[in-house]
């Protein structure tokens, strides 16, 4: 009986041992993951550190400066209107047109080289420089750089060679333009278009859009991203949520559809997004399912939609306000509006530089505009310029 009582406590002894052994166990791995959870909870991308740290340190006039991408006159040397705009307001970005770029490659770096140079020496902070470069019709290059073909064209070797050869082609032909036009002095590209063609945008899209297929869109757009990334070009996706039938130029862009469907419409962009999508345009289209206000003016579509639910947190640059989607708005009224809604960067035209700009500080000091939202813009744009090593 004694031996019976003794086996029984052995037993138990070791059962509560081995308890306590693995309790123990548990207990260390449980606190390993939770030091590997704080540990990514509290980890701060060095970047955007200093892209803080930078922007703290810039005046009002600077900062409003940040968020304009500006045109340009002329096509050899900065004019006496644009060196006199341009040291009182030193943009964030230049957006180049035909007339910019219908020169020779040696004169067009010249150029471009002595535009940015000058924002640099009267801001501190190297700008974007900009084109829209989609290919087929949208090109603003005369000569010298490898052309592209229509998106379209990428959709007719998809259904005659295959998925995989098509996508390739994509990224080596964005990769070899991209190459070509950052050698002149081109570090952002308005473009790809994440549009896939349907019965509503149809003629108006045409030959810019990838096909009437929602994933094949996405892939290509992608493809064309990491092309043109990989040579040094920041490319803006366009135009989120999408277009109507109409030319925004000309007309107001709506599209009266309900949210289940709108989701299905940007789903190229949420896969753009979850494939490092760091730029997108926000349009002047109308989605009254989702608020009365135009995409460029509505916090609902930019805060909400895009940066909430799509999770984006790159830079959103709003579509041109003299367009007349946008309404009949002043341009700078609507520049002040478009940044407090949650655009990061807005075009401007050199007539409308300083009335934008003026607006800005004023909508900064009456609280139209909360510091908190210019300067969060900001920090986007110059961790952007960061990464891409415009800012050392």
């Amino acid at each position: 009986m004694r031996f019976i009582r003794f086996v029984v406590n052995f037993l138990f002894i070791s059962l509560v041992f081995i308890f306590l052994s693995c309790l123990r166990n548990n207990s260390d791995n449980l606190e390993n993951l939770l030091l590997e959870n704080i540990e990514e909870d509290i980890y701060i991308d060095p970047l955007r550190e200093r892209a803080t740290e930078i922007v703290s340190l810039m005046d009002d006039r600077i900062l409003a400066a940040q968020v304009l991408i500006s045109g340009i006159d002329g096509n050899r040397n900065l004019s006496p209107n644009m060196i006199e705009l341009f040291t009182e307001i030193p943009a964030g970005g230049i957006m180049l047109f035909r007339y910019n770029l219908n020169t020779d490659s040696i004169t067009i770096r010249n150029f471009l080289n002595e535009a940015s140079a000058f924002l640099y020496e009267h801001s501190g902070i190297t700008p974007f420089m900009a084109v829209d470069h989609e290919g087929g019709s949208v090109n603003r290059f005369s000569r010298d750089i490898t052309t592209l073909p229509a998106a379209v064209s990428y959709w007719d070797i998809f259904l005659e060679e295959g998925r995989e050869t098509a996508l390739e082609k994509i990224k080596n032909d964005s990769f070899k333009s991209a190459r070509d036009i950052n050698a002149l002095g081109v570090n952002m590209n308005f473009a790809p278009i994440a549009e896939y063609l349907i019965d509503e945008n149809r003629v108006f899209m045409a030959s810019r859009s990838y096909g009437s297929d929602p994933v094949f869109t996405a892939q290509a757009a992608t493809a064309f991203l990491q092309g043109m990334e990989s040579a040094g070009v920041l490319c803006v996706v366009k135009h989120f949520p999408g277009s109507a039938g109409v030319d925004p130029h000309y007309a107001l862009s709506v599209l009266n559809w309900d949210k289940n469907a709108l989701d299905k419409l940007i789903f190229p962009f949420a896969q753009l997004i979850n494939n490092g999508a760091r730029a997108i345009m926000a349009a002047h289209t109308l989605t009254p399912a989702i608020d009365s206000e135009i995409a460029s003016l509505s916090s609902v579509v930019m805060q909400n939609w895009l940066r909430g639910e799509l999770g984006f947190d790159g830079i959103i640059i709003s579509d041109d306000f003299i367009m007349a989607a946008a309404g009949n708005q002043k341009p700078q009224d609507a520049a002040v509006r478009s940044i407090a809604a949650g655009s990061d960067m807005i075009l401007v035209w050199p007539a409308h530089l300083r009335l934008t700009h003026q607006a800005i500080l004023n909508a900064l000091e009456d609280g139209t505009l909360p510091r908190e939202r210019l300067t969060d813009a900001v920090q986007r744009i110059v961790y952007e310029k960061l990464k891409m090593g415009l800012i050392q």
